[in-house]
């Protein structure tokens, strides 16, 4: 069986266990990977970029390791990789646990209960959630479920189709590193520093394809396009600027503004200037988006994958070539892209 098919049926089944399932309580692959990224950050930490790269290089690198290994084991079943991709993309794709918590978080505002409201939302993002009102919850809930469809589904999915299980599990490696030690605190400033630049590398793809999505997915397809286009790049940051502009302008809503991460006052600015302010049931259009956006990310990756497949002229990643394909095969192994 080619890879493309490989990918594409283990990537549908990942996605629908994950639709199913969601994430196990106990035992998540991506949380056993954090514990291991914490042992190692107490044995490396230095206040110094070098290290904190080291670090990044340690962990990323293992498992990426690990996951060529288990994708070489078992390169030469297909029912074996079929079942390895759809395992590692269930692992790191968190559509489901993004939607529920969301939801929970909208549940609360919608019941007046403002303070369960604020307990669940680190669940959910760094957020200050007593500096927070009812809208100004709902309006980090938004952004948080746009900037989390690109992490947390879309993101692995492009991966997923460059390189297989191990691109999956990188692009997962990469984003929970960042996670962990890639923000502007005293500690990890320039520790994380590393983790934080592999991250936005990582993510680029990821963000404008979930940014185009959100333009065919939405509302609003006209308002999408335009505050993407024109409020993007007043984010600080390279990949939630697209993102959260298009879900902007896709759900017809203003997102940025003033917000508070650990006692940090930051004032951004305002995304989609022109719609309205964000509203309690506006995070269940939201959550709705971004299911629309991950599933058609899937489609979009599988034909993507297919169509180099068939214009390559040489087998790709995870392949078997047998018979005449095998004697013309060329000399020089194509090598598939993993971080």
């Amino acid at each position: 069986m080619r890879a493309d098919r490989v990918f594409a049926y283990g990537a549908a089944a990942g996605l629908l266990g994950d639709l199913l399932l969601g994430d196990p309580r106990r035992g998540h692959p991506v949380a056993a990977f954090g514990r291991a990224a914490g042992a190692v950050e107490r044995v490396l930490w230095r206040d110094h970029r070098g290290w904190g790269a080291l670090h990044t290089a340690v962990c990323v690198g293992g498992a990426v390791g690990a996951a060529a290994l288990s994708a070489a084991a078992v390169r030469r079943s297909p029912t074996a990789s079929v079942a390895l991709t759809a395992a590692a993309t269930w692992a790191v794709v968190g559509g489901t646990s993004l939607g529920r918590e969301a939801r929970a978080i909208g549940d609360a505002l919608a019941a007046g209960d403002v303070d369960a409201a604020r307990e669940r939302l680190p669940h959910l993002c760094g957020r200050d959630p007593q500096a927070l009102d009812a809208d100004g919850i709902a309006r980090a809930v938004v952004e948080s479920v746009a900037e989390n469809t690109s992490d947390a589904v879309v993101g692995a999915l492009v991966w997923g189709a460059v390189g297989g299980v191990p691109g999956l599990v990188a692009f997962r490696a990469v984003n929970t590193l960042d996670a962990m030690v890639g923000h502007k605190s005293r500690r990890y400033r320039r520790y994380g520093w590393a983790s934080a630049r592999l991250d936005d590398v990582a993510g680029w793809a990821g963000a404008r394809l979930t940014a185009a999505l959100a333009v065919v997915a939405g509302g609003s397809p006209r308002g999408a396009a335009r505050a993407w286009r024109d409020d993007a790049g007043l984010h600080p940051s390279p990949n939630a600027g697209p993102v959260e502009a298009s879900f902007a302008g896709a759900l017809g809503v203003r997102l940025g503004g003033t917000l508070s991460y650990g006692g940090r006052v930051e004032h951004r600015p305002v995304l989609n200037p022109s719609g309205g302010a964000v509203q309690v049931a506006d995070v269940e259009r939201a959550v709705r988006l971004s299911r629309r956006v991950g599933w058609l990310a899937l489609g979009a990756c599988a034909v993507g994958r297919s169509v180099w497949a068939l214009t390559s002229g040489r087998p790709a990643t995870g392949a078997v070539p047998t018979g005449s394909a095998l004697r013309n095969a060329c000399p020089q192994r194509w090598r598939g892209k993993t971080s």
